[in-house]
């Protein structure tokens, strides 16, 4: 710029234009890689959430069942678990705790727990959703083996394209 000229010149503006340009590319690049980071790592833990709720309640019911059934279940029956309770006047209370799937599409369903009782209980409640079951895929499948005294449980949920596989193995209570 001469003396006494005010303003800028061609070139300065294009040069601060391409600056801004850059600058807003960079900024926009690394808000979307955030975003899409953020959205896989909330899928993630939601598979993580619905396999650790279902091992919650597996494992509770099968530290205190008397017995285990894995075989010959008819489906969408995945595991029986049964167990008896004495109340405080020393009268038997028999339990039973049927874990089955239900709405499974391309293996993925959700997992039930229906509980009854001798003394009058019989309650549905969904466990996790989100869960894959399909036994021609053994490596990837839910499924669950008993070789007393011990449960070995491999549970699988898959949210969207995010998988999640854990293992249980789960002793149940001695019998007294």
């Amino acid at each position: 710029m001469k003396r006494g000229e005010k303003g800028y010149t061609l070139i300065e503006l294009a040069i601060a234009v391409t600056i801004m340009a850059l600058v807003s590319g960079a900024a926009s690049v690394a808000i979307f890689q955030t975003m899409k980071g953020t959205e896989m790592n909330n899928t993630h833990m939601n598979a993580v959430r619905q396999v650790q709720n279902a091992g919650y309640w597996l494992s509770r019911d099968a530290r205190m069942a008397q017995s285990i059934n894995t075989d010959n279940l008819s489906p969408p029956d995945f595991l029986v678990f049964s167990w008896t309770e004495w109340d405080s006047v020393n009268e038997a209370i028999y339990h039973s705790a049927t874990y089955s799937f239900e709405g499974l599409a391309d293996g993925i369903g959700s997992l039930k727990r229906t509980h009854w009782s001798s003394a009058g209980a019989n309650e549905q409640a969904l466990i996790a959703q989100h869960i894959y079951y399909r036994p021609t895929d053994p490596d990837d499948t839910t499924k669950a083996v008993y070789q007393a005294p011990m449960l070995t449980l491999q549970l699988t949920a898959i949210v969207k394209d995010e998988m999640e596989i854990r293992e249980y193995r789960i002793r149940h209570r001695p019998n007294i």
